[in-house]
């Protein structure tokens, strides 16, 4: 009896199905010039509703039973603990300073434009899609703060496959895209604490205490990783950095969530607090990478694709206008917002798009966003599939446009010099025994396919 009810058997058999055949897609759209995130997500659908669910439904139930799903929840959701702590830590603060006034310049542009446009739709599509318990005020303010998502890690990617990683309009994209992500992020915690929160004392309370958090993990917590990450330089103690790192991202993940504003923002602070330049920390932050996202993050785009059904939006053609409408008020609002600031702050024309274009690109943080807010019941199942598809859009957009947008031209020789992350990450690729650890076996097992996040 016991071992019916035991989920573990139909886990051995989701986890590395969906693994595999995530690493497949990754593999199709990559050869298409797409980042794999593309080809993850979409895969993610595929075995959901809206394709596996649809064609066969006894498939779908014999590899996702309904004993196993909550596991597998469980199981993406630590993968993307983790990815969060790596998106946290790879925004560079130095390049933020170094181009302050453009990046903040496209960054308010293209936060602020997509909140005012999504707000007007947001209060268009408040009778349509809203749950029936749900205020105008949390539906309105999550789906302004959707559309104002970039994903820095997915443009990272994109910008290190074309060889623009380190190019002044490349460092201009980063630096854009990671005030970009910082302002989002705090948005979002603005809507969660709203959502979350019973009363306005409630949600002014959540939010005392994350700054006070913040506050802490920067004026406490930093310096003391300072000590701790040069005493670990002179030590080599490789093994136990990992297990700090790991622990310390799990903890400041269950600060947050008990505060009230999600576990992936205590991950992200983690992360960004977390000291950059230290070999073995970048060492073993991409040893955290190297397994999380290939094993653990397709587990997320799963659950995700099985949240979304796009035979929602077949039985009813107004879906589909609505849809469309979602598709526009996001380009327009993110990639025009993105290349009329960048425009105005005295970049060429082909630059300022190829910033407009790249600030468009959403990919897995969307998703990330989107989740939170399923989560919360601020949006339904529906609404959710519409705005999954508008991210998968929205990302695989990005690639082909700026194969138009600059082609016949020449990219600039890279300006930024290499950083202690960029040896790091050669090193994983081409692992050193004599160097790593003294030799440890341990040293030798991770690789990882760049200085950022691979999805």
């Amino acid at each position: 009896m016991a071992a019916a009810t035991d989920p573990l058997p139909d886990l051995l058999i989701a986890i590395p199905a969906v693994i595999l055949l995530c690493k497949v897609g990754a593999r199709l759209v990559r050869g298409a010039g797409q980042p794999p995130v593309v080809g993850e997500i979409a895969v993610g659908l595929l075995l959901g509703p809206s394709f596996l669910g649809w064609l066969w439904p006894g498939a779908q139930a014999w590899l996702f039973p309904p004993s196993s799903l909550p596991y597998l929840g469980l199981l993406g959701n630590l993968g993307l603990l983790i990815f969060m702590f790596l998106v946290g830590h790879e925004i560079q603060l130095g390049s933020l300073k170094a181009q302050s006034g453009t990046a903040a310049l496209v960054s308010m542009v293209s936060v602020a434009l997509p909140l005012g446009l999504g707000t007007l739709l947001a209060l268009g599509m408040y009778d349509s899609f809203a749950p029936e318990d749900v205020d105008r005020l949390p539906f309105v303010l999550f789906i302004a703060v959707a559309m104002s998502i970039t994903a820095f890690p997915v443009m990272a990617r994109i910008l290190a496959d074309r060889g623009m990683y380190r190019t002044r309009v490349g460092v201009l994209a980063l630096a854009c895209a990671a005030f970009d992500d910082v302002t989002a992020w705090c948005l979002l915690a603005a809507v969660v604490a709203v959502s979350a929160a019973g009363s306005p004392m409630e949600a002014v309370t959540t939010a005392l205490f994350a700054i006070g958090f913040a506050l802490f993990m920067f004026g406490v917590l930093r310096p003391v990783l300072a000590r701790l990450t040069a005493r670990a330089e002179r030590t080599s103690t490789d093994s136990l950095v990992l297990v700090l790192l790991f622990s310390g991202l799990c903890l400041s993940a269950l600060a947050t969530d008990l505060i009230g504003v999600h576990a992936l923002f205590g991950a992200f602070i983690f992360g960004a607090v977390t000291p950059r330049g230290s070999r073995v920390i970048e060492f073993q932050a991409a040893r955290l990478r190297a397994f999380s996202v290939p094993v653990l993050l397709p587990l997320f785009f799963v659950t995700t694709g099985l949240r979304a059904d796009v035979s929602l939006l077949a039985a009813d053609p107004v879906q589909w206008l609505w849809a469309g409408a979602v598709l526009a008020v996001a380009v327009l609002a993110k990639w025009g917002g993105g290349t009329g600031a960048a425009r105005l702050s005295g970049q060429s024309w082909r630059d300022a798009m190829s910033i407009g274009a790249l600030m468009n690109c959403r990919g897995l943080t969307e998703l990330i966003v989107l989740n939170v807010g399923l989560g919360l019941g601020v949006i339904g199942q529906d609404l959710f599939t519409i705005l999954v598809l508008m991210a998968l859009i929205t990302t695989a957009a990005t690639s082909p446009a700026l194969n138009l947008i600059r082609k016949g031209m020449p990219e600039e020789e890279p300006e930024v010099e290499r950083r202690p992350a960029d040896e790091a990450a050669d090193d994983l690729r081409q692992p050193d025994v004599s160097r790593q650890s003294g030799g440890s076996p341990d040293a030798v097992g991770a690789r990882a396919g760049g200085a950022g996040p691979a999805s």
